[in-house]
């Protein structure tokens, strides 16, 4: 048994909606909790219009909860889109593919040749889908102990990173507190100022930032994902979740760019006694050893690329006259790393829920508490 995705609706159309099949019956969940995530999802300093002034992302749960709890039933998000009001009912085509974007790529595959129809369905919008899957695997998680949190590292040259390797959980969950408050989602306040200001001097410069953030679960049990076959291992599994956000090019897992650097017999994760069972000293494994949960904290860091929206004029060709031309800017955010950082935790939840379910089984929230040993 396993969590299964699907979204569907583009960024300027009526609505994005979401189905999510497998969630077992019994989880407490309420549209109270996605929308706390989709709002997370739109706050952030360097976010543009849209986010901050339009859209004011509300949850629909059209299927698979009843009284507050889920029902076994695929789980039917509905999320409105109210920019789509302000649309015109008819709009000239877009012949001019931005550079960085699926506009080009789209078009030769799919022999399109309104630009509008590729970049409707590719634009980031259908992320806020995905938080809202998110936020139920979040619930389930949570329910057997589990939590997932995020925090930002860095935005353009501004860095702020932590040890990874030597972080507690109880580092990490107080760092992912911090983040709440912040408006760039950093856990250290001198760094957050220096990369407020960084944002501001790229909105009056025209340009747009990426930046690193950090994704961690505490309280995973071990021997989630599997050795066995090359698809089951968490490490792949998390790597293409998290490489499927807009924008997000790299993804470590552990300091795994740092560790490639010394020597082995430096980064290896001792085995010691602690009290009745076993721990390690250091995480350099990122939670992670064969493909399976170790039992430490699960981390992983993504980098994320600076926005291909920007209104600095770039080349490219009118694919109707063949003409050089500049595309047409499309409002964009500054900065979005936050934002990609509540997603993150989103895909990365949906990804840990569905492996839990693969090991524990059951369709109710009793019976896997009951494989897991687990109070009720």
């Amino acid at each position: 048994m396993s969590l299964r995705l699907l979204t569907a609706g583009d960024s300027h159309g009526p609505e994005l909606v979401a189905v999510l099949d497998g969630m077992p019956a019994g989880i407490p969940l309420t549209g109270d909790d996605i929308d706390k995530d989709l709002r997370r999802r739109q706050g952030g300093h360097g976010r543009g219009a849209r986010s901050t002034r339009v859209e004011r992302d509300r949850v629909e749960l059209v299927a698979g909860v009843a009284g507050g709890l889920t029902t076994g039933a695929p789980l039917g998000l509905r999320i409105p889109n109210l920019d789509f009001l302000n649309q015109p009912a008819t709009r000239p085509p877009i012949t001019a593919p931005r550079p960085g974007h699926a506009d080009l790529a789209g078009s030769v595959k799919f022999g399109i040749s309104d630009l509008r129809m590729i970049r409707e369905r590719a634009s980031a919008r259908e992320t806020a889908a995905r938080v809202a899957a998110g936020a139920a695997a979040k619930a389930l998680l949570r329910a057997l102990g589990v939590t997932v949190g995020s925090f930002v590292t860095g935005v353009g040259a501004i860095q702020a990173l932590p040890d990874l390797a030597n972080l507690t959980p109880e580092q990490l969950a107080e760092f992912a507190a911090r983040a709440e408050e912040d408006p760039v989602r950093c856990w250290d306040q001198e760094a957050s100022g220096r990369m407020v200001e960084a944002v501001d001097r790229a909105r009056v410069e025209r340009q747009t930032l990426g930046g690193t953030f950090v994704i961690h679960a505490l309280g995973l049990p071990v021997g989630l994902g599997s050795y066995t076959q090359a698809d089951l291992r968490l490490d792949s599994r998390l790597g293409a979740a998290l490489l499927s956000i807009p924008a997000v090019k790299g993804v470590e897992l552990g300091p795994a760019f740092d560790v490639c650097q010394r020597d082995g017999a430096a980064v290896q994760d001792a085995i010691v006694v602690a009290g009745p069972g076993l721990s390690r000293p250091t995480n350099f494994a990122g939670g992670l050893e064969g493909g399976m949960t170790n039992g430490m904290p699960l981390v992983a860091r993504c980098a994320m690329k600076p926005l291909s929206s920007v209104r600095t004029p770039l080349e490219s060709i009118d694919l109707k006259s063949g003409a050089a031309v500049a595309p047409p800017y499309v409002r964009s955010d500054i900065c979005a790393v936050p934002a990609a950082a509540v997603v993150g935790e989103a895909v990365a939840a949906l990804v840990l829920a569905s492996a839990a379910l693969e090991r524990f089984g059951g369709d109710r929230l009793d019976l896997i508490r009951a494989s897991l040993a687990m109070p009720e």
